[in-house]
């Protein structure tokens, strides 16, 4: 199964994107869907997780802004982003783990928020 993103662009500082994640396989082998993101010169960090039961999880830093969702039958991981920051400037990249802990990942997509 191959993961692509989209959705990434330029926007000002208080906006929103959406971003998608799109899978040519089923998501049923995945038991976690997951967003990360990498500023420049940072580490990759977790920013939203969804699991196979719908429990999501978010970092600190976009609890209340940001909401993952999966829908199964089109294949797809969205990540809603609202009331962006310049600090949410990052390399996004969508992340799909197995039971056996297997990960596949996307290439990335960039989202710049502009203040």
């Amino acid at each position: 199964v191959q993961l692509q993103a989209s959705g990434g662009g330029v926007v000002q500082a208080g906006g929103s994107l959406r971003l998608s994640c799109a899978a040519s396989g089923s998501l049923f082998s995945f038991t976690v869907m997951a967003w990360y993101r990498q500023a420049p010169g940072k580490q990759r960090e977790l920013v939203a997780r969804i699991t196979s039961g719908d429990t999501t999880n978010y970092a600190d830093s976009v609890k209340g802004r940001f909401t993952i969702s999966r829908d199964d039958a089109k294949r797809t991981v969205y990540l809603q982003m609202i009331a962006l920051k310049p600090e949410d400037t990052a390399d996004y990249y969508c992340n799909a783990r197995t039971m056996y802990g297997i990960d596949t990942w996307g290439k990335g997509t960039l989202v710049t928020v502009s203040s």
